[in-house]
């Protein structure tokens, strides 16, 4: 078979229905939509989810989950990729990367370190927290973690 044989399956593709074209065609005078009622008319018929006035599923299922927004921690988070740009045996700290413009704005829990990319040169890494990964790959680069 070659692109230009593909064709759909036969009975598989119809016809647009054109209403409203007369009595002749079937779907003439009210097109389809019947005599009277919410959805004969125009701009007729419910919002999705309506259910007749039914208490909708929507609002009849409890809500799941718990959001621990008001005690949440925000970290500014920074990847150990990102460190290779700077230069060797520097110390990094939030004042720094705000000075170099890596973060605009300060979290109110600090910085975190995670482990994601690679890093050739020792640098002094200052934050609140690091993952597992960055303390290894910082370490293995010759370089010193200072946990705030």
């Amino acid at each position: 078979m070659k692109l230009h044989q593909l064709a759909p399956a036969p009975n598989s593709t119809f016809a647009q229905k054109r209403v409203g074209r007369g009595i002749g065609s079937g779907l003439g005078k009210t097109a389809g939509r019947g005599t009277k009622g919410q959805n004969s008319r125009s701009g007729g018929g419910v919002r999705p989810g309506f259910e007749g006035g039914q208490m909708p599923l929507t609002r009849r299922l409890p809500r799941r989950g718990f959001n621990n927004k008001n005690f949440k921690e925000v970290y500014n988070i920074i990847n150990v990729a990102d460190l290779e740009k700077f230069d060797a045996n520097s110390v990094i700290n939030i004042e720094f990367l705000q000075e170099k413009n890596i973060i605009n704005k300060v979290a109110p829990y600090g910085l975190k370190v995670l482990g994601n990319g690679n890093i050739t040169k020792p640098f002094t890494v200052q934050a609140k927290k690091f993952s597992e990964n960055a303390i290894q790959k910082i370490v293995n680069a010759g370089g010193k973690i200072e946990v705030l």
